[in-house]
């Protein structure tokens, strides 16, 4: 998995899991016992709201960071993951309303420890960061910024022979504001170099999220996706899209361009 496509959401609901884990270990409740259970003594309330809510967790960010949705039994794992975090939170809101419920052989004058309490924070949080990922913007920013792209190399200098995300590695490269003329791609020997559209400038970009690259045909399927954390040339303009090149050379439409960082 790369990390840099992680946003802040995911970030979100992966320390909630890990607080989470931490919280089954600790005592579920308060007694002047001194035989005092953790969640693990409970099968059924460690899978539901502890175990339940870490996979959750892990679907939700495994299926955001895929190329391609993944789907089980007709299910997107993402939305599988959500369900289970909303689950979780669920059990461990009426497990402490009634503290009773899951030891029931406690007996009287027992509360609500602090393993129960950690876990019924850690599971508001983990379903509040899965649900809110996809409304807010916020959420949606990449969780390790992109680097900025290399500094232009002054006329005449060698180009590097590529740096990190850069598609085309070993190639040269053009360098922001590089007229179109100079931007083009080589040409085999007797073939003539596309004509450039306009006054467009080839340049880095970066997305803010994972976002589709469609087929130049118009094809509704994705021939590839854009992470972010990653520096992709810009290399025409159509209307308010872009057709952007990716590392192995492949070009493609991105239809949204809101909000990308460039170079």
């Amino acid at each position: 998995m790369n990390i840099r496509s992680l946003t802040r959401g995911d970030g979100v609901v992966i320390g909630a899991a890990v607080l989470l884990f931490i919280a089954s270990f600790l005592d579920t409740y308060d007694s002047s016992g001194s035989n005092i259970p953790n969640a693990w003594d409970n099968l059924g309330l460690v899978m539901s709201t502890y175990v339940g809510g870490i996979i959750g967790a892990v679907l939700i960010v495994l299926a955001r960071s895929l190329p391609q949705p993944r789907k089980v039994v007709g299910l997107d794992l993402g939305q599988v993951g959500v369900s289970l975090t909303v689950f979780a939170a669920w059990t461990a809101f009426w497990t402490i309303i009634d503290p009773l419920g899951a030891f029931d052989d406690l007996g009287s004058g027992v509360s609500a420890g602090v393993g129960l309490i950690l876990g019924l924070i850690a599971a508001l949080v983990l379903a509040g960061g899965a649900i809110a990922t996809p409304l807010l913007p916020p959420l949606q920013a990449a969780l390790i910024p992109a680097p900025k792209p290399a500094a232009p190399q002054p006329y005449g200098a060698q180009q590097p022979p590529g740096g990190y995300g850069y598609p085309g590695a070993g190639q040269p490269q053009p360098s922001y504001g590089t007229p179109p003329q100079q931007a083009q791609a080589a040409q085999p020997f007797g073939q003539p170099a596309p004509a450039p559209a306009g006054d467009f400038s080839p340049f880095w970009f970066a997305v803010p999220v994972a976002r589709p690259l469609f087929a130049e045909d118009g094809t509704p399927s994705p021939i590839a996706e854009l992470a972010p954390g990653t520096w992709y040339l810009a290399v025409e303009q159509r209307g308010p899209a872009l057709v952007a090149q990716t590392q192995d050379g492949r070009r493609g439409v991105l239809q949204d361009t809101s909000g990308i960082q460039r170079g």
